[in-house]
């Protein structure tokens, strides 16, 4: 396998974490396979240990899970046509200025 073809990624890794899973192997076993292909390119002992795990208790996506938190919804039309504005009259203007000017976190 090439080192171009041999760049898997997330989904790719967790598909043949699953594969192994349901062929009976040890997290310790898919690791040691996933490395003789892949060399760098394979995924930490730890993802997947996690990873089988997970699909040992049944998971079925590949998908991580969603993450609780608030949402970002300060990227809209409108905070860009404000921050545009403040930028091209004060072109020193300071981040949390503008932060502070709009109500956002500065982060």
């Amino acid at each position: 396998m090439s080192a171009e073809s041999s760049n898997l990624s997330n989904i790719e890794h967790r598909a043949v974490i699953k594969y192994f899973v349901k062929k009976g192997k040890t997290p310790k076993e898919i690791f040691e396979d996933m490395v003789s292909v892949l060399q760098e390119s394979a995924p930490s002992y730890t993802m997947v240990k996690k990873w089988a795990r997970s699909f040992q208790q049944e998971r079925e996506s590949y998908e991580d899970d969603p993450r609780p938190g608030r949402l970002v919804t300060i990227v809209t039309e409108e905070n860009v046509r404000k921050i545009e504005k403040f930028v091209l009259a004060d072109q020193k203007i300071k981040l949390w200025q503008i932060a502070e000017e709009l109500q956002i976190s500065k982060k």
